[in-house]
């Protein structure tokens, strides 16, 4: 059964920054972020595909960088100049290797537990 763990959230300052990871137990075609604040639908933040094209949702365009270590099978989310309005639960999502498909529309097969964004101003 496939794995995904997430780690490395927490509480930043405002303009602050974060790497939060992402450990796959196996290796995945397609890896993303979402997140999801209170009250709010999930949003895709990021992908990225088996060829490194990555791809962001327009909040974080600019801010965020998405990576993976094919190696470690983790994922990474850099996060710079934070704002309140980025605090969420951030979520890694997967693809398997039977995917032909990669992209923020893209539905996923395998999710993680989540872990905690806040942004403080």
């Amino acid at each position: 059964q496939v794995q995904l763990v997430e780690s490395g959230g927490g509480s930043v300052q405002d303009g602050g920054s974060l790497t939060i990871s992402c450990s796959a137990s196996e290796d995945m075609y397609c890896m993303a972020w979402f997140r999801q604040a209170p009250g709010t639908e999930r949003e895709a933040v990021a992908v990225i595909d088996p060829t490194g094209r990555t791809e962001y949702g327009q909040a974080v365009k600019g801010r965020f960088t998405i990576s993976q270590d094919d190696a470690e099978n983790t994922l990474y989310l850099q996060m710079n100049n934070l704002k309140p309005e980025d605090t969420a639960m951030y979520y890694c999502a997967a693809l398997g290797p039977a995917a032909d498909h990669c992209d923020l529309g893209t539905g996923m097969d395998y999710w993680g537990k989540g872990t905690l964004v806040t942004i403080s101003s």
